[in-house]
């Protein structure tokens, strides 16, 4: 089972290698190098400071974008080719299918984390970029296991992405949506402000908090310690398993 599983995810890399995956992380690498210099070159004070976050904020976003694209147009175009038919079509478990492609998308966002980080640590201490780079992994397991489940689940690329842009900027927003909720303009005496604080209160305990990853202050003022890592890779470790079992589940309940 673990030869399977391990086959399946070089192939899944393999493709990435023989792809555009390559290009485009190239390619974003340079539009982030060259728009934080611009951003550093326009700044009166601290450039240092600004490129540096200027460069970890565009990278976070671009990392995330490059898995989720990449996972929704490999799933997209393996259904359009009817490939995931005829490997479930085997005597495989559909289970040993799933994470195989799992750890393969696991193994790309590995390689961006990689080298992201390397740009990164030009402008920071190594132990910053370090931590950085280890919450980056994290944000980006949840992002593959949530884009896995999301192409599996529905056949469009387009509402694919839409689902993952909803929950990320929903996951990275939602504790200044809940603060907002209890603001000070807020009437907590009216029913409707309580509930509605109710609603986001259970919307935020179902959704990572993403606020928490990968934070630029970790490298602007060297601020990041192994204990917020501890609980980044905990969130982690529960939300990707229970991504991972929701996807099971709908695959197991599917007909081909």
């Amino acid at each position: 089972m673990w030869r399977q599983t391990k086959t399946i995810a070089g192939f899944t890399a393999l493709e990435a290698r023989r792809g555009r995956l390559l290009r485009l992380m190239a390619a974003t690498l340079l539009a982030a190098f060259l728009l934080s210099e611009i951003a550093a070159a326009a700044s009166v004070t601290e450039s240092n400071a600004i490129r540096l976050a200027f460069l970890a904020s565009t990278l976070r976003v671009a990392a995330v974008f490059v898995v989720a694209a990449f996972i929704a147009g490999s799933i997209a175009r393996e259904q359009a080719d009817k490939g995931s038919e005829m490997v479930l079509s085997l005597p495989l478990p559909r289970h040993v299918y799933y994470l195989g492609k799992l750890a393969g998308f696991a193994v790309i966002a590995v390689v961006i984390v990689v080298l992201y980080a390397l740009l990164v640590a030009l402008h920071s201490p190594f132990t910053q970029a370090l931590l950085w780079a280890a919450s980056l992994l994290c944000e980006l397991l949840i992002i593959v296991a949530f884009t896995l489940l999301c192409s599996f689940t529905f056949a469009q690329v387009p509402v694919v992405l839409s689902a993952v842009a909803a929950f990320y900027l929903l996951s990275r927003t939602m504790e200044a949506i809940r603060l907002m909720s209890r603001g000070p303009l807020v009437d907590a005496t009216e029913p409707s402000s309580r509930l509605i604080a109710a609603i986001v209160d259970g919307i935020a305990y179902a959704l990572p908090d993403l606020g928490r990853f990968t934070p630029t202050d970790w490298l602007v003022y060297q601020s990041g310690g192994i204990g917020e890592l501890v609980g980044i890779a905990a969130q982690t470790t529960i939300y990707v398993t229970l991504l991972v079992a929701a996807g099971l589940f709908d695959l197991y309940r599917r007909n081909f």
